[in-house]
């Protein structure tokens, strides 16, 4: 029993771990796509729109990988439910943004 309780809390810090890292990176790369848009604003590129939704697409991905793996460590329903609610408006985000990259994709293309 002392063992799987060791696996266990071995599992919890490395899953913590892992959300801080992914959460990390997430936000990184939405403050990097954040600036990258704002200097290709400033140029009037044309691809503005579409290189600052790529990055937001990305960290989103990154961000619903967080979310997921929080499923791991969470022990009671409501914890579930709050989890399960950012996951779903994560990846609807996600997939509006990839809905807007494709049709920004269409107006270039």
């Amino acid at each position: 029993m002392e063992t799987i309780s060791l696996l266990e809390m071995l599992l919890h810090h490395i899953v913590e771990a892992a959300i801080l890292i992914f959460e990390f990176i997430g936000v990184g790369i939405i403050i990097f796509s954040g600036f990258q848009g704002f200097i290709l604003y400033l140029k009037r590129s044309p691809a503005t729109k579409l290189t600052l939704a790529r990055g937001l697409a990305m960290g989103l991905e990154f961000k619903l990988g967080s979310e997921i793996l929080r499923t791991v460590v969470v022990r009671e329903w409501m914890e579930i439910g709050t989890v399960a609610g950012i996951i779903v408006l994560r990846a609807a985000l996600t997939f509006l943004i990839h809905w807007e990259i494709k049709e920004e994709e269409k107006g270039i293309g």
